[in-house]
Protein backbone atom coordinates (compact mmCIF):
# COMPACT_ATOMS: atom_id res chain seq x y z
CA UNK A 1 0.00 0.00 0.00
CA UNK A 2 2.85 2.53 0.62
CA UNK A 3 4.24 1.47 -2.40
CA UNK A 4 0.69 2.40 -4.13
CA UNK A 5 0.45 5.60 -2.53
CA UNK A 6 3.59 6.80 -3.45
CA UNK A 7 3.29 6.29 -7.23
CA UNK A 8 0.00 7.69 -6.92
CA UNK A 9 1.98 10.71 -5.38
CA UNK A 10 4.60 10.89 -8.27
CA UNK A 11 1.47 10.37 -11.07
CA UNK A 12 -0.48 13.30 -9.33
CA UNK A 13 2.68 15.60 -9.09
CA UNK A 14 3.49 14.53 -13.29
CA UNK A 15 0.34 15.30 -14.34
CA UNK A 16 -0.15 18.65 -12.60
CA UNK A 17 -0.66 21.10 -15.11
CA UNK A 18 2.31 23.64 -15.88
CA UNK A 19 1.00 27.33 -15.20
CA UNK A 20 3.35 28.37 -17.84
CA UNK A 21 2.21 32.26 -18.21
CA UNK A 22 2.49 32.43 -14.41
CA UNK A 23 6.07 31.19 -14.62
CA UNK A 24 6.93 33.41 -17.38
CA UNK A 25 5.23 36.36 -15.58
CA UNK A 26 7.79 35.18 -12.17
CA UNK A 27 10.52 34.80 -14.54
CA UNK A 28 10.62 38.18 -16.56
CA UNK A 29 9.15 40.20 -13.23
CA UNK A 30 12.17 38.61 -10.95
CA UNK A 31 14.49 39.25 -14.11
CA UNK A 32 13.31 43.09 -14.56
CA UNK A 33 14.27 43.91 -10.67
CA UNK A 34 17.53 42.56 -11.17
CA UNK A 35 18.29 44.90 -14.29
CA UNK A 36 16.23 48.10 -13.10
CA UNK A 37 18.40 47.98 -10.28
CA UNK A 38 21.88 47.88 -12.34
CA UNK A 39 20.28 51.47 -14.22
CA UNK A 40 18.33 53.14 -11.23
CA UNK A 41 21.57 53.93 -9.65
CA UNK A 42 22.71 55.96 -12.90
CA UNK A 43 20.05 59.43 -12.46
CA UNK A 44 20.09 58.65 -8.66
CA UNK A 45 24.20 58.83 -8.08
CA UNK A 46 23.97 62.50 -6.94
CA UNK A 47 21.18 62.29 -4.05
CA UNK A 48 22.75 59.38 -2.91
CA UNK A 49 26.20 61.01 -3.17
CA UNK A 50 25.10 64.10 -1.06
CA UNK A 51 23.01 62.25 1.62
CA UNK A 52 25.68 59.86 2.81
CA UNK A 53 28.51 62.14 2.07
CA UNK A 54 30.76 59.72 -0.10
CA UNK A 55 34.29 60.53 -2.00
CA UNK A 56 34.21 59.83 -5.74
CA UNK A 57 35.80 56.85 -5.48
CA UNK A 58 33.28 54.91 -2.97
CA UNK A 59 30.73 56.66 -5.11
CA UNK A 60 32.24 54.37 -8.17
CA UNK A 61 32.37 51.51 -5.71
CA UNK A 62 28.55 51.52 -5.17
CA UNK A 63 28.13 50.59 -9.33
CA UNK A 64 31.42 48.79 -8.89
CA UNK A 65 31.12 46.28 -6.22
CA UNK A 66 27.83 45.03 -7.96
CA UNK A 67 28.88 44.30 -11.60
CA UNK A 68 32.28 42.71 -9.96
CA UNK A 69 30.06 40.20 -7.83
CA UNK A 70 27.65 39.83 -10.89
CA UNK A 71 30.25 39.39 -13.10
CA UNK A 72 32.24 36.62 -11.02
CA UNK A 73 29.80 34.84 -9.88
CA UNK A 74 26.96 34.02 -13.03
CA UNK A 75 28.98 30.80 -14.22
CA UNK A 76 28.58 29.33 -10.41
CA UNK A 77 24.90 30.54 -10.42
CA UNK A 78 24.05 28.99 -13.79
CA UNK A 79 26.25 25.64 -12.76
CA UNK A 80 24.51 25.61 -8.96
CA UNK A 81 21.18 25.38 -10.78
CA UNK A 82 21.90 22.55 -12.71
CA UNK A 83 23.28 20.84 -10.00
CA UNK A 84 21.01 21.28 -7.19
CA UNK A 85 17.86 22.62 -9.46
CA UNK A 86 16.85 25.61 -10.92
CA UNK A 87 13.35 26.18 -8.83
CA UNK A 88 15.31 25.80 -5.25
CA UNK A 89 18.43 27.83 -6.35
CA UNK A 90 16.18 30.66 -8.32
CA UNK A 91 14.05 31.15 -4.70
CA UNK A 92 17.40 31.13 -3.02
CA UNK A 93 18.38 34.07 -5.16
CA UNK A 94 15.07 35.89 -5.05
CA UNK A 95 16.01 35.86 -1.26
CA UNK A 96 19.12 37.08 -1.36
CA UNK A 97 18.27 39.90 -3.97
CA UNK A 98 15.59 41.01 -1.72
CA UNK A 99 17.34 41.08 1.46
CA UNK A 100 20.24 43.08 -0.42
CA UNK A 101 18.02 45.74 -1.99
CA UNK A 102 16.20 46.18 1.66
CA UNK A 103 19.77 46.68 2.90
CA UNK A 104 20.58 48.91 0.57
CA UNK A 105 17.39 51.03 1.31
CA UNK A 106 18.24 51.43 4.90
CA UNK A 107 22.28 52.46 4.45
CA UNK A 108 23.46 54.32 7.01
CA UNK A 109 26.98 54.50 5.08
CA UNK A 110 29.47 54.26 2.48
CA UNK A 111 30.80 50.94 3.54
CA UNK A 112 27.25 49.71 4.22
CA UNK A 113 25.82 49.81 0.56
CA UNK A 114 28.90 49.16 -0.92
CA UNK A 115 29.09 45.71 0.89
CA UNK A 116 24.87 45.19 0.22
CA UNK A 117 25.48 46.20 -3.15
CA UNK A 118 27.77 43.34 -3.57
CA UNK A 119 25.41 41.02 -1.52
CA UNK A 120 23.00 41.97 -4.31
CA UNK A 121 25.51 41.33 -6.68
CA UNK A 122 25.47 37.65 -6.09
CA UNK A 123 21.68 37.08 -5.69
CA UNK A 124 21.31 38.65 -9.42
CA UNK A 125 24.00 36.12 -10.21
CA UNK A 126 22.22 33.16 -8.97
CA UNK A 127 18.96 34.61 -9.97
CA UNK A 128 19.70 35.56 -14.06
CA UNK A 129 20.83 32.32 -15.17
CA UNK A 130 18.39 30.53 -13.74
CA UNK A 131 15.38 32.48 -15.37
CA UNK A 132 16.82 32.08 -18.96
CA UNK A 133 17.28 28.24 -18.24
CA UNK A 134 13.88 27.56 -16.35
CA UNK A 135 12.58 29.15 -19.79
CA UNK A 136 15.00 27.40 -21.96
CA UNK A 137 13.83 24.00 -20.48
CA UNK A 138 9.69 25.24 -20.42
CA UNK A 139 9.48 26.05 -23.70
CA UNK A 140 9.63 24.34 -26.69
CA UNK A 141 9.24 26.15 -30.74
CA UNK A 142 6.79 28.96 -30.83
CA UNK A 143 6.35 29.23 -27.53
CA UNK A 144 9.75 29.73 -26.68
CA UNK A 145 10.36 32.25 -29.58
CA UNK A 146 7.63 34.16 -27.65
CA UNK A 147 9.30 33.56 -23.95
CA UNK A 148 12.62 34.63 -25.73
CA UNK A 149 11.17 37.67 -27.24
CA UNK A 150 9.65 39.08 -23.95
CA UNK A 151 12.91 38.18 -22.04
CA UNK A 152 14.75 40.26 -24.24
CA UNK A 153 11.96 42.73 -24.20
CA UNK A 154 12.40 42.69 -20.26
CA UNK A 155 16.40 43.11 -20.20
CA UNK A 156 16.08 46.00 -22.81
CA UNK A 157 13.47 47.44 -21.25
CA UNK A 158 14.28 47.12 -17.68
CA UNK A 159 17.99 49.09 -18.43
CA UNK A 160 15.94 52.28 -19.92
CA UNK A 161 13.24 52.22 -16.98
CA UNK A 162 15.61 52.25 -14.56
CA UNK A 163 16.70 55.35 -15.02
CA UNK A 164 13.05 56.53 -15.26
CA UNK A 165 12.76 55.05 -11.76
CA UNK A 166 15.98 56.36 -10.14
CA UNK A 167 15.31 59.96 -11.17
CA UNK A 168 11.47 59.67 -10.12
CA UNK A 169 12.26 58.43 -6.67
CA UNK A 170 15.11 60.18 -6.47
CA UNK A 171 13.21 63.79 -7.35
CA UNK A 172 10.17 63.22 -5.61
CA UNK A 173 11.18 60.94 -2.44
CA UNK A 174 14.79 59.53 -1.92
CA UNK A 175 17.03 57.55 -3.77
CA UNK A 176 16.37 54.83 -0.82
CA UNK A 177 12.64 54.40 -2.66
CA UNK A 178 13.97 53.12 -5.62
CA UNK A 179 15.81 50.14 -3.48
CA UNK A 180 12.76 49.89 -1.43
CA UNK A 181 10.58 49.05 -4.34
CA UNK A 182 11.80 45.81 -5.05
CA UNK A 183 10.95 44.72 -1.08
CA UNK A 184 7.10 43.92 -2.04
CA UNK A 185 8.08 43.03 -5.55
CA UNK A 186 10.38 40.29 -4.39
CA UNK A 187 7.67 39.03 -1.64
CA UNK A 188 5.48 38.46 -3.86
CA UNK A 189 7.78 36.55 -6.40
CA UNK A 190 8.66 34.40 -3.28
CA UNK A 191 4.93 33.56 -2.43
CA UNK A 192 4.13 32.29 -6.28
CA UNK A 193 7.14 31.03 -7.09
CA UNK A 194 7.48 27.67 -4.94
CA UNK A 195 3.46 27.03 -6.63
CA UNK A 196 3.99 28.04 -9.88
CA UNK A 197 7.78 27.37 -11.41
CA UNK A 198 8.02 23.58 -12.00
CA UNK A 199 10.69 21.06 -10.40
CA UNK A 200 13.77 20.03 -12.33
CA UNK A 201 15.52 17.40 -11.59
CA UNK A 202 19.09 17.60 -9.81
CA UNK A 203 22.29 16.61 -12.41
CA UNK A 204 24.14 13.60 -10.11
CA UNK A 205 27.64 13.95 -10.19
CA UNK A 206 30.13 16.20 -8.80
CA UNK A 207 30.54 19.39 -8.57
CA UNK A 208 32.82 21.31 -10.69
CA UNK A 209 34.77 23.17 -7.61
CA UNK A 210 37.89 24.23 -9.27
CA UNK A 211 35.79 25.61 -12.11
CA UNK A 212 33.39 27.15 -10.15
CA UNK A 213 36.19 28.50 -7.97
CA UNK A 214 38.64 29.71 -10.97
CA UNK A 215 36.05 31.05 -13.03
CA UNK A 216 34.74 33.26 -10.26
CA UNK A 217 38.35 34.64 -9.49
CA UNK A 218 38.96 35.32 -12.88
CA UNK A 219 36.25 37.13 -14.16
CA UNK A 220 36.68 39.21 -10.85
CA UNK A 221 39.71 39.89 -11.24
CA UNK A 222 39.13 40.71 -15.21
CA UNK A 223 36.32 42.89 -14.12
CA UNK A 224 38.01 44.81 -11.26
CA UNK A 225 40.76 45.66 -13.67
CA UNK A 226 38.48 47.11 -16.16
CA UNK A 227 36.84 48.71 -13.34
CA UNK A 228 39.77 49.66 -11.46
CA UNK A 229 41.15 50.92 -15.00
CA UNK A 230 38.84 53.53 -15.69
CA UNK A 231 39.53 55.44 -12.29
CA UNK A 232 42.45 55.29 -11.42
CA UNK A 233 44.35 54.06 -15.24
CA UNK A 234 45.59 51.10 -16.97
CA UNK A 235 49.30 51.30 -15.84
CA UNK A 236 48.15 51.22 -12.10
CA UNK A 237 49.69 48.43 -10.43
CA UNK A 238 46.08 46.96 -8.97
CA UNK A 239 45.32 47.19 -12.85
CA UNK A 240 48.21 45.83 -13.69
CA UNK A 241 48.17 43.16 -11.34
CA UNK A 242 44.29 42.14 -11.57
CA UNK A 243 44.88 41.66 -15.28
CA UNK A 244 47.60 39.49 -14.83
CA UNK A 245 45.74 36.95 -11.97
CA UNK A 246 43.19 37.05 -14.68
CA UNK A 247 45.14 35.80 -17.65
CA UNK A 248 46.61 33.15 -15.69
CA UNK A 249 43.63 32.01 -13.62
CA UNK A 250 41.06 32.57 -16.40
CA UNK A 251 44.03 29.93 -18.32
CA UNK A 252 43.97 27.25 -15.84
CA UNK A 253 39.97 27.59 -15.68
CA UNK A 254 39.97 26.65 -19.70
CA UNK A 255 42.82 24.00 -18.74
CA UNK A 256 39.97 22.59 -15.86
CA UNK A 257 37.14 22.67 -17.96
CA UNK A 258 38.77 20.68 -20.99
CA UNK A 259 39.65 17.86 -18.19
CA UNK A 260 36.48 17.98 -16.19
CA UNK A 261 33.89 14.98 -16.57
CA UNK A 262 31.45 17.61 -15.56
CA UNK A 263 32.51 21.39 -16.41
CA UNK A 264 30.62 24.37 -15.46
CA UNK A 265 31.08 25.68 -18.72
CA UNK A 266 31.21 23.01 -21.16
CA UNK A 267 33.58 24.04 -23.91
CA UNK A 268 31.82 22.43 -26.57
CA UNK A 269 28.94 25.10 -26.25
CA UNK A 270 31.79 27.46 -27.92
CA UNK A 271 32.28 24.70 -31.15
CA UNK A 272 29.53 26.46 -32.56
CA UNK A 273 30.26 29.62 -34.59
CA UNK A 274 26.65 30.72 -34.24
CA UNK A 275 26.76 30.71 -30.32
CA UNK A 276 30.42 32.19 -30.11
CA UNK A 277 29.13 34.64 -32.59
CA UNK A 278 26.32 35.59 -30.01
CA UNK A 279 28.48 35.67 -27.10
CA UNK A 280 30.82 38.10 -28.56
CA UNK A 281 28.11 40.39 -30.28
CA UNK A 282 26.60 40.39 -27.05
CA UNK A 283 29.91 41.22 -25.93
CA UNK A 284 30.14 44.26 -27.88
CA UNK A 285 26.54 45.01 -28.21
CA UNK A 286 26.43 45.49 -24.05
CA UNK A 287 29.46 47.66 -23.95
CA UNK A 288 28.04 50.02 -26.24
CA UNK A 289 24.64 50.50 -24.52
CA UNK A 290 25.92 50.61 -21.45
CA UNK A 291 28.04 53.62 -22.31
CA UNK A 292 25.35 54.78 -23.98
CA UNK A 293 23.32 55.06 -20.75
CA UNK A 294 25.99 56.04 -18.19
CA UNK A 295 27.16 59.27 -20.67
CA UNK A 296 23.59 60.34 -22.26
CA UNK A 297 21.99 60.38 -18.73
CA UNK A 298 25.57 62.74 -17.79
CA UNK A 299 25.13 64.98 -20.98
CA UNK A 300 21.26 65.52 -19.97
CA UNK A 301 21.54 66.79 -16.66
CA UNK A 302 25.33 68.52 -16.80
CA UNK A 303 24.50 69.55 -20.21
CA UNK A 304 21.25 70.56 -20.94
CA UNK A 305 20.57 71.38 -17.47
CA UNK A 306 17.75 68.54 -17.06
CA UNK A 307 16.54 67.67 -13.65
CA UNK A 308 16.93 63.66 -12.76
CA UNK A 309 13.43 62.91 -13.52
CA UNK A 310 13.55 64.70 -16.65
CA UNK A 311 16.26 63.34 -17.79
CA UNK A 312 14.68 59.86 -17.00
CA UNK A 313 11.96 60.82 -18.64
CA UNK A 314 14.03 61.94 -21.77
CA UNK A 315 14.82 57.77 -22.43
CA UNK A 316 10.70 57.08 -22.37
CA UNK A 317 10.54 57.61 -26.10
CA UNK A 318 12.93 54.99 -26.92
CA UNK A 319 11.48 52.67 -24.12
CA UNK A 320 8.21 52.82 -25.62
CA UNK A 321 9.73 52.20 -29.39
CA UNK A 322 11.74 49.14 -28.02
CA UNK A 323 8.60 47.28 -26.53
CA UNK A 324 6.85 48.02 -29.49
CA UNK A 325 9.03 46.38 -31.32
CA UNK A 326 10.35 43.92 -29.12
CA UNK A 327 6.75 42.51 -28.78
CA UNK A 328 6.37 42.21 -32.75
CA UNK A 329 9.99 40.03 -32.80
CA UNK A 330 7.71 36.84 -32.80
CA UNK A 331 6.24 37.95 -35.71
CA UNK A 332 9.24 38.85 -37.36
CA UNK A 333 11.48 35.78 -36.33
CA UNK A 334 8.96 33.42 -37.76
CA UNK A 335 8.44 34.96 -41.37
CA UNK A 336 12.11 36.19 -41.67
CA UNK A 337 14.15 34.07 -39.12
CA UNK A 338 16.99 35.55 -36.13
CA UNK A 339 19.60 36.50 -38.93
CA UNK A 340 17.75 39.75 -40.86
CA UNK A 341 16.20 41.15 -37.69
CA UNK A 342 19.33 40.60 -35.90
CA UNK A 343 21.43 42.78 -38.42
CA UNK A 344 18.94 45.05 -38.98
CA UNK A 345 18.66 45.66 -35.18
CA UNK A 346 22.52 46.26 -35.27
CA UNK A 347 22.91 48.16 -38.07
CA UNK A 348 19.69 50.73 -36.75
CA UNK A 349 21.37 50.97 -32.97
CA UNK A 350 24.68 51.77 -35.24
CA UNK A 351 23.16 54.25 -36.99
CA UNK A 352 21.23 55.98 -33.96
CA UNK A 353 24.11 55.89 -31.49
CA UNK A 354 26.55 57.74 -34.53
CA UNK A 355 23.73 60.35 -34.68
CA UNK A 356 23.57 60.99 -30.74
CA UNK A 357 27.76 60.70 -30.82
CA UNK A 358 26.98 64.27 -33.31
CA UNK A 359 25.78 66.78 -30.15
CA UNK A 360 26.60 69.48 -28.64
CA UNK A 361 26.55 72.04 -25.63
CA UNK A 362 23.89 73.89 -27.63
CA UNK A 363 22.33 70.83 -28.80
CA UNK A 364 18.33 70.83 -29.56
CA UNK A 365 17.14 67.52 -27.28
CA UNK A 366 14.40 66.33 -29.89
CA UNK A 367 16.64 66.54 -33.12
CA UNK A 368 19.95 65.47 -31.42
CA UNK A 369 18.93 63.46 -28.51
CA UNK A 370 15.25 62.30 -28.84
CA UNK A 371 15.51 60.89 -32.53
CA UNK A 372 18.81 59.13 -32.17
CA UNK A 373 17.10 57.29 -29.38
CA UNK A 374 14.19 56.30 -31.42
CA UNK A 375 16.68 54.04 -33.63
CA UNK A 376 18.22 52.88 -30.92
CA UNK A 377 15.34 51.98 -29.59
CA UNK A 378 13.96 50.10 -32.37
CA UNK A 379 17.77 48.48 -33.10
CA UNK A 380 17.74 47.20 -29.03
CA UNK A 381 14.00 45.57 -29.72
CA UNK A 382 14.99 44.00 -32.52
CA UNK A 383 18.48 42.67 -31.60
CA UNK A 384 18.18 41.46 -28.24
CA UNK A 385 15.64 38.15 -28.69
CA UNK A 386 17.69 36.94 -31.62
CA UNK A 387 21.09 37.84 -29.75
CA UNK A 388 19.90 35.70 -26.76
CA UNK A 389 17.97 32.46 -28.98
CA UNK A 390 21.53 32.17 -31.23
CA UNK A 391 23.96 32.13 -27.72
CA UNK A 392 21.66 28.73 -26.20
CA UNK A 393 20.51 27.59 -29.82
CA UNK A 394 21.59 23.73 -30.13
CA UNK A 395 21.99 23.43 -26.41
CA UNK A 396 20.98 20.50 -25.19
CA UNK A 397 18.32 20.36 -22.02
CA UNK A 398 21.29 19.61 -19.52
CA UNK A 399 23.46 22.10 -21.24
CA UNK A 400 20.57 24.79 -20.85
CA UNK A 401 22.28 26.70 -17.25
CA UNK A 402 25.54 26.78 -18.79
CA UNK A 403 24.50 27.98 -21.99
CA UNK A 404 22.42 30.64 -20.40
CA UNK A 405 25.37 31.32 -17.93
CA UNK A 406 27.49 31.83 -20.36
CA UNK A 407 25.09 34.61 -22.27
CA UNK A 408 24.58 36.50 -18.73
CA UNK A 409 28.13 36.11 -18.46
CA UNK A 410 29.53 37.80 -21.96
CA UNK A 411 26.16 40.28 -21.37
CA UNK A 412 27.71 41.52 -17.78
CA UNK A 413 31.21 41.44 -18.63
CA UNK A 414 30.19 43.34 -21.83
CA UNK A 415 29.16 46.02 -19.70
CA UNK A 416 31.61 46.01 -17.15
CA UNK A 417 34.37 46.00 -19.97
CA UNK A 418 32.35 48.69 -22.59
CA UNK A 419 32.42 51.11 -19.39
CA UNK A 420 35.90 50.79 -18.74
CA UNK A 421 37.19 51.30 -22.10
CA UNK A 422 34.37 54.36 -22.94
CA UNK A 423 35.14 55.99 -19.60
CA UNK A 424 38.92 56.07 -20.40
CA UNK A 425 37.79 57.16 -23.96
CA UNK A 426 35.72 60.00 -22.65
CA UNK A 427 38.79 61.14 -20.07
CA UNK A 428 40.95 61.41 -23.49
CA UNK A 429 38.25 62.81 -25.11
CA UNK A 430 37.60 65.67 -22.79
CA UNK A 431 41.67 66.82 -22.08
CA UNK A 432 42.31 70.19 -22.25
CA UNK A 433 38.27 71.76 -21.92
CA UNK A 434 37.68 73.57 -19.03
CA UNK A 435 35.14 71.83 -17.11
CA UNK A 436 31.25 72.34 -16.71
CA UNK A 437 29.14 71.36 -19.86
CA UNK A 438 31.93 71.61 -22.21
CA UNK A 439 33.63 68.69 -20.32
CA UNK A 440 30.49 66.42 -20.36
CA UNK A 441 29.77 66.73 -23.66
CA UNK A 442 33.30 65.99 -24.98
CA UNK A 443 32.94 62.95 -22.70
CA UNK A 444 29.70 62.07 -24.29
CA UNK A 445 31.08 62.66 -27.48
CA UNK A 446 34.22 60.68 -27.10
CA UNK A 447 32.35 57.74 -25.40
CA UNK A 448 29.51 57.22 -27.83
CA UNK A 449 31.58 57.44 -30.44
CA UNK A 450 33.99 54.56 -29.38
CA UNK A 451 30.24 52.92 -28.69
CA UNK A 452 29.61 53.40 -32.09
CA UNK A 453 33.14 50.88 -33.50
CA UNK A 454 31.69 48.96 -30.56
CA UNK A 455 28.65 48.19 -32.54
CA UNK A 456 30.48 48.05 -35.59
CA UNK A 457 32.85 45.32 -35.14
CA UNK A 458 29.72 43.46 -33.67
CA UNK A 459 27.60 44.33 -36.85
CA UNK A 460 30.89 42.53 -38.35
CA UNK A 461 30.60 39.21 -36.32
CA UNK A 462 27.01 39.06 -36.83
CA UNK A 463 27.70 38.85 -40.84
CA UNK A 464 31.10 36.76 -40.32
CA UNK A 465 29.85 34.17 -37.67
CA UNK A 466 26.24 33.96 -37.48
CA UNK A 467 24.74 34.74 -40.56
CA UNK A 468 26.48 32.04 -42.29
CA UNK A 469 25.75 29.24 -40.09
CA UNK A 470 22.24 30.18 -39.36
CA UNK A 471 21.35 30.36 -43.49
CA UNK A 472 23.39 27.24 -44.12
CA UNK A 473 21.22 25.80 -40.86
CA UNK A 474 18.07 26.98 -42.81
CA UNK A 475 19.18 24.84 -46.38
CA UNK A 476 19.70 22.30 -44.31
CA UNK A 477 16.23 22.56 -42.91
CA UNK A 478 14.81 22.87 -45.89
CA UNK A 479 16.70 19.97 -48.15
CA UNK A 480 15.73 17.40 -45.12
CA UNK A 481 12.01 18.65 -45.56
CA UNK A 482 12.13 18.14 -50.11
CA UNK A 483 14.09 14.88 -49.02
CA UNK A 484 11.20 13.61 -47.06
CA UNK A 485 8.58 15.60 -49.60
CA UNK A 486 10.42 13.47 -52.21
CA UNK A 487 10.54 10.09 -50.58
CA UNK A 488 6.59 10.52 -49.60
CA UNK A 489 5.84 11.18 -52.82
CA UNK A 490 7.65 8.71 -54.76
CA UNK A 491 6.86 5.67 -52.28
CA UNK A 492 5.27 3.15 -53.85
CA UNK A 493 2.08 1.80 -52.32
CA UNK A 494 2.45 -2.13 -50.56
CA UNK A 495 0.68 -3.38 -53.04
CA UNK A 496 3.65 -2.58 -55.71
CA UNK A 497 6.92 -4.63 -55.66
Amino acid sequence: MAGNASTLTSDAVRTTPLHKGALLTIVLVSYFMILLDNSVIFTALPSLQADLQLTGTELAWVQNAYTLVFGGFLLLGARAGEILGRKPVFIFGLIVFSVASLLIALSPAGWWIITARAIQGIGAAIVAPSALSLITATFEGRERSRAVAWYSATAGIGASLGLVVGGAMASWFSWRAGFFINVPIGLAMLLLAPRFLPGTPALPGRFDLVGAITSTLGVGALVFAILNAAESGWTNPPTVIGFAVAVVVLIAFIVTEARATQPIMPLRLFASRTRTGAYLTRLLYLGAMIGFFFFTSQYLQEALGFTPIQAGVAFLPMTLVNFAVAMAIPQLTARFGNTLPLITGVALTLGGMFWLSRITTTSDYVTAVALPMLLIGAGQGLAFAPMTTFGIAGATASDAGAASGVVNTFHQIGSSLGLGILVAVAGAAAAGTTGGAAAITAEAVGALTGASIFLGISLLIVLILIAPGDLAAQRRTAADGDSATHSLAFRPSPGIR
